[in-house]
């Protein structure tokens, strides 16, 4: 029996990040890179959906290349709130120039990886620009028979915690991405990172994935303004297309 297409998502590592609740970014990063190399099948490609730094220092993000290359895979990484957009290109070798969005569409063969630069530099909130969801609505016009996946850091969903909607995606900014999802069937659906905990919506009919951090996962709490981290688990996402259709998995490892 054929293997599906496997595209593994690590989300929000935070290298540079000082030790909270008494877990190491690194360590952390290094143990989920381990879980996916020894997956049964090997990984085609490895998504980081932000995050991958915590200063935007090109150390941090040669050290991500050094951690997520051990698994054997092209990695492709989109920038979080706390990545800087110039370092990070220079890093990756990725398109664009200085600071300007990083948006690019990456051809994986069966599957067709878009990712929309959703964040605002100076702020935690995420938001595109007109001319962002232009190019996207383009670019997914350009490869209609192709499945693809919409990657942004800030995902398109409302968790009902107070804080991680206020600094999520606003309501206009998801309206308006869903104006143009809707126009193209192919998309089998929109990831994302940066809440540190999985999550799951829809948005034009497609289904919507928060991954979990790599670091440390926010605690659900529906009743205080606050968002609060802890070490129970870190995790990955595993998306598989197999005959153009696509299943979205979260494999969860407890902390040690």
């Amino acid at each position: 029996m054929s293997r599906p297409f496997l595209l593994a998502q690590i989300s929000d590592p935070h290298l540079g990040e000082p030790p909270i609740v008494g877990v190491k970014p690194k360590k952390a990063l290094r143990e989920v890179v381990a879980a996916i190399a020894a997956l049964p099948n090997q990984v085609d490609a490895v998504l980081v959906s932000g995050d991958l730094a915590e200063h935007g220092a090109a150390a941090e993000y040669e050290l991500a290349a050094e951690l997520i290359g051990a698994i054997g895979a092209p990695i492709h990484v989109l920038p979080g709130n706390h990545d800087d957009r110039t370092t990070m290109r220079a890093a990756f070798g990725l398109p664009g120039t200085g600071d300007a969005p990083l948006d690019y569409a990456v051809d994986l063969g069966p599957l067709r990886l878009t990712i929309v630069d959703s964040t605002i530099p100076g702020k935690v909130r995420g938001g595109f620009e007109a001319a962002q969801l232009e190019w996207l609505d383009a670019e997914l016009a350009g490869a209609p028979e192709q499945p693809t996946v919409v990657a942004t850091h800030q995902p398109p969903l409302v968790t009902g915690i107070a804080e991680w909607d206020e600094f999520n995606l606003p309501a206009a900014d998801r309206g308006a991405l869903a104006r143009v999802i809707e126009r193209h069937p192919q998309v089998r659906a929109i990831v994302g990172g940066h809440l540190h905990r999985v999550a799951a919506s829809s948005l034009a009919g497609r289904p919507v994935v928060a991954a979990p951090s790599t670091f440390v996962q926010a605690r659900p709490n529906f009743e205080t303004e606050k968002v609060k981290l802890r070490d129970r688990f870190r995790g990955f996402v595993l998306h598989a297309l197999r005959d153009g259709e696509l299943s979205t998995q979260v494999e969860i490892l407890t902390a040690t």
